[in-house]
Order: C-alpha cells, then sequence, then structure tokens
C-alpha cells in the first residue's frame, strides 16, 4: 500500500477546510443577515414606542410634535414628490463635494504635519482647536466672505471636516512601526513613494477612523449651513426644515429629519463596511467558535 507524502496530505486537509468553511458560510449567510438585522429593527421598534407614548401624553400640541403615524405618514407623501428628491440630491451633492475637498485638505495637512518637525510644532495644537470648535460659529466669517452661496456652506463644511482627517493621518503616521520606515529607506522609498507604498498603507486604520469622524462634523455643518443660507431656486434638506419649522409643520419636520437620520445610517453602514473589509485584509477579524 502506497504511502502519501505529508505535502499531499496537508493540500488535502487545507482544501478540506477551505471547503468547510465555505459550506458554513453558505450555511450562516440567513443566519447574519438576520442577525444584523433584527438588533435594528428592535432599536426601532423602541424608538417608535417611546414616541407614540411622548404623543399619547399630550406634553406638546399635535401640530407642535405630531405621532410617528402622521410623521411617516407625512414621509410617504414628500417622498412621492419630485421638489423632495431634488432638496436630498441638492445636500448630497454639497456633501459629497464638501468632504471630498476636506479629504483632499486633510491628507495635504495631515502629511506635512506628521513628518515635519517645525510644522508639528507650530500647527500641531492649532489642528486640534480647530477641530474641536463648532461649526456653527464659522457661518458669520463665511457669510461675510462669500455671501448666501454655497461656497459660505463649502468653506464651512470644509473647516468642520478636515481637522478631522488631518488628525486621523497624523495619528496613523504617528503609529507607524519604526522598523517598517527603516525598511523604506533601505528598499530606496524616498517622500512621496514613501507615503504611497509605505505609511499610507500602514496608517490606513487610523485615517479610516479620521474619515468616519470628519464625515460627521461634515454632515452637521452642511445641516447648519443649509438651514442659515437659503438659496433661492435650490431646495435642500435643510431648507425643508427651515420652512417647515416657519410653518409650523411638525409633520413635515419630522419626516425630514427621519431622511437625514436614514442618510446618516446609511453612511455609517458604508464605513462599517470598509472598516471590516480592512479588519479581514489585515487578518484582524477572527472570530472564536
Amino acid at each position: 500500500m502506497a504511502v502519501e507524502s505529508p505535502e499531499k496530505i496537508n493540500a488535502q486537509i487545507a482544501g478540506l477546510d477551505a471547503l468547510e468553511i465555505q459550506v458554513k458560510a453558505k450555511r450562516n449567510l440567513p443566519a447574519a443577515i438576520w442577525g444584523r438585522l433584527w438588533p435594528m429593527l428592535l432599536a426601532i421598534s423602541i424608538v417608535l414606542a417611546i414616541w407614540e407614548a411622548v404623543v399619547l401624553a399630550e406634553f406638546w400640541p399635535e401640530y407642535v410634535f405630531a405621532g410617528p403615524v402622521t410623521a411617516l405618514g407625512e414621509l410617504g407623501t414628500r417622498l412621492g414628490e419630485a421638489e423632495f428628491w431634488h432638496a436630498i440630491a441638492t445636500t448630497m451633492r454639497r456633501a459629497v463635494s464638501g468632504f471630498l475637498l476636506a479629504i483632499l485638505v486633510g491628507v495635504v495637512i495631515g502629511a506635512a504635519v506628521s513628518r515635519v518637525k517645525l510644522l508639528r510644532a507650530a500647527f500641531g495644537s492649532l489642528i486640534t482647536g480647530l477641530q474641536t470648535m463648532p461649526s456653527i460659529a464659522w457661518f458669520p466669517l463665511a457669510i461675510l466672505l462669500f455671501g448666501l452661496t454655497e461656497n459660505a456652506i463649502t468653506f464651512v463644511v470644509v473647516l468642520g471636516a478636515a481637522p478631522s482627517i488631518a488628525n486621523g493621518l497624523i495619528t496613523g503616521v504617528d503609529y507607524t512601526p519604526p522598523i517598517l520606515l527603516r525598511a523604506g529607506h533601505v528598499l530606496g522609498l524616498r517622500r512621496i513613494s514613501l507615503y504611497r507604498h509605505l505609511i499610507l498603507p500602514a496608517s490606513l486604520p487610523s485615517f479610516l477612523a479620521g474619515l468616519k469622524q470628519g464625515w460627521a462634523f461634515a454632515w452637521r455643518s452642511l445641516m447648519a449651513g443649509e438651514i442659515l443660507v437659503i438659496i433661492a431656486n435650490q431646495p435642500s434638506l435643510g431648507e425643508q426644515l427651515h420652512y417647515a419649522r416657519e410653518l409650523a409643520d411638525s409633520a413635515r419636520l419630522l419626516a425630514t429629519m427621519i431622511i437625514i437620520l436614514l442618510i446618516g445610517v446609511v453612511v455609517d453602514v458604508l464605513f462599517g463596511a470598509a472598516d471590516n473589509a480592512l479588519r479581514r485584509r489585515w487578518g484582524l477579524d477572527q472570530r472564536i467558535g
């Protein structure tokens, strides 16, 4: 009887393990989806129950604080209107363009400050100070500089998001292992090539966290800007909030707020998917059992 070589046996075992993992993943896919959904559904149910209980307690009249049935009905009506979709598109266009510009500014500043000691000493604390400064405080200056235009909104969105993105990159660079930097120098990597092939990939987890935080600041700044800066013939979600408050239309106000919340949840899910993909690539997504 022929005895198979250890290498062949190991290859067969590895193949069987891979097959078992694939079968297990396919079998557990519905359970995994349900495991992600039921906590969200439970949270939504609890929020709706509390919301309805507050309405039934009659702390405020219906026109001041509409119930979930009224607000969701208004939301369904608004989703059938072209103007509402136009408002969503305008807000998302401003959010994406402002956030991309903030990424560019944050990466340039973060890369410079993280590697130049003089810049770190001069601007390191200033970047943190800008990050903690409320975005709403920038709007009087932005309106003076740019008037009631989209440039004023973009200006504040960038100032709100860029410091967080820069700090995320600076933190990632600071925690890059020195042995990797020495290896990069040995391989002939210098300046831009060192950042591109070594420092940026090594700092990616912190940078991704900075991007997520930067988006949160950008989204808040954008909503504040759209409420303060009303531009003619350019409907937006912030404008919808403004006019709903002026007309004391709580159902319309709450319906718009639900859309704003849903957009925030969707973006958070996208960032979570990117984080999970990064963890899997780095071998950090190992679960016991």
